[in-house]
Formats: C-alpha cells, structure tokens, sequence
C-alpha cells in the first residue's frame, strides 16, 4: 500500500459504510503499512499493520469490496499478514462475520469493544480530588503520556502517542506536577472522535470524556470503549448512543499484560487498539 492507494481505499470504506476521510487514511499509513489487493476493476481489498516494539502488532483496515466478499480475499490478505508478523502477538478488532476466521488462524476473542456516538449538548460536571486539575498537555509531557499509554496496554506506545499528538488536542489529569491521565480528541470521520483515555480509575476516565464532549458540545463525537469498563450506560445517558454490533476483540500469541494501576478506558481507534 502507498499514498498513491489511499484515494481507492478511502471509497473501499466507504462501500462498507466505514466513515473515514482520506486523512484518516493519511493518518493510518503513517503509522504503519499495508497490502492491497486489486482486480481488473482496481482496488479490492485492504489490510495494514501496526507495529508495537519487538513482540506486538495491530491489525485492522481490513476491507474487501462488497461484490468481491465470500471469494477468500479476506483471508489471503490475513494469511500475507500472518506470514509477516506472525511472530508477534497480534491484536485484532474483528467483525462478527469474521470470528470463525479468526479462530481458524489461531486467534482467541479476549473481550468486545462498544462503538459510542452521537451530539452532546450538556455534560456532566465530574469533581476530580484535591489537587487534580485537567489542563492542556505540551510537548514537555510527552514522555509521560507515552509512559501511562505502554502501561495501560502493555506495550510500546511512544510511537503512536508522538504520531498522534500532531493531529489531536490532548488533555490531562494534573497532580501535583505529575500527570495520572489523559485523553486526546481528533478530527475522524464525520466529526470528532475522543481516545485513548488513560486513567487510573473510571471516575477519573469520565471526567476526562465529559472535558471532551463538552468543550464539543453541539458536534458530533465518537468514542469506543472496552465492554469491561462498563462505561456504556454512561455515555448513552450522556447521549452518545451504542450504534454498532459489539466488536469482538481478537488476540493470536500472548495476550499483553497491562500495568493494573493505569487503564485504557478508551480506544485511539479500532484498528490501533
């Protein structure tokens, strides 16, 4: 895959009913690199990976045009995958449809992710505790969110984080000169999107959603969210809807060992986890 691709790709999603800009797209590639597959008509299919340090990978953008489904597409373009890094422990966001799959490849489902969108127009005040502040991150903590995203998931994120810093608007959770949290908001698809949120506790991760949703209040934002948090109910009284099928969450190899003080309350997206 090259920048040449992304026009057709962005179409690709598209036909699947998939929001993203050819910047999202941009974003993407960036970070990580893909195959395609063409025909006669042109681009076909898509897949990328996301590559975290030496053990771990992300994969995801995994597309195949409507008209070309069912014909094994899917899987060679996984199987090229495989073969590339398939000594890594992968993580994947599947589709229902493509469970099986998955476990054909020796992928076992670990949790769901729930996709939550909608417009805020009032958010919840949310106290934090004596001495917490939430305020604007600069470059000067840069490490330390880098540091509390590897924890949270537990494996490299300092590559993802700096990439990410130059297309969002970060915040963070302030104590006494050291940083327990974070959450960053970017342009995506058909309006804002808020993740990764990192944060000691849920409290604090709502504080840090509700900082977004209502410095955006009016606008439309999208935010997903590991099913285990339980964080559901919350955002649908806050009037962000559960508008997808639960998206299973696909491992293959070791499954990353999180650091239990930190947690990641909120995905950058699908596809990097």
């Amino acid at each position: 895959m090259t920048a040449d691709d992304l026009p057709a790709a962005q179409k690709l999603s598209t036909s699947v009913l998939w929001p993203h800009r050819l910047q999202d797209w941009q974003f993407v590639l960036e970070l990580g690199a893909g195959i395609v597959a063409e025909d006669e008509s042109g681009l076909v299919g898509t897949a990328m990976c996301w590559v975290h340090g030496s053990d771990y990978a992300s994969l995801g953008m995994i597309i195949v045009a409507p008209a070309r489904q069912g014909q094994g597409i899917g899987r060679e373009l996984v199987d090229r995958m495989l073969r590339e890094h398939g000594h890594r422990t992968l993580l994947l966001h599947a589709t229902l449809e493509g469970v099986p799959i998955c476990k054909r490849l020796g992928f076992v489902q670990t949790g769901t992710v729930h996709q939550h969108q909608g417009t805020v127009y009032q958010a919840p005040f949310i106290p934090l505790g004596e001495g917490e502040r939430i305020r604007p991150v600069s470059s000067l903590d840069d490490a330390a969110l880098a540091d509390l995203a590897s924890r949270a998931s537990g494996f490299p994120r300092g590559t993802v984080l700096k990439h990410l810093l130059n297309v969002a608007n970060c915040v963070a959770i302030d104590l006494y000169d050291g940083l327990i949290g974070f959450a960053a908001l970017r342009r995506y698809g058909l309006g804002y999107v808020i993740g990764p949120v990192v944060a000691p506790d849920i409290h604090r991760a709502k504080a840090l959603i509700a900082h977004w949703a209502g410095s955006y209040a009016g606008s439309f934002v999208r935010v997903d969210v590991p099913g285990e948090h339980q964080l559901s109910p919350w955002l649908t009284d806050m009037g962000m809807l559960q508008v997808d099928k639960t998206v299973p969450v696909m491992v293959r190899g070791e499954p990353s060992r999180p650091d239990p003080a930190i947690t990641q309350y909120a995905l950058l997206n699908q596809a990097f986890g």
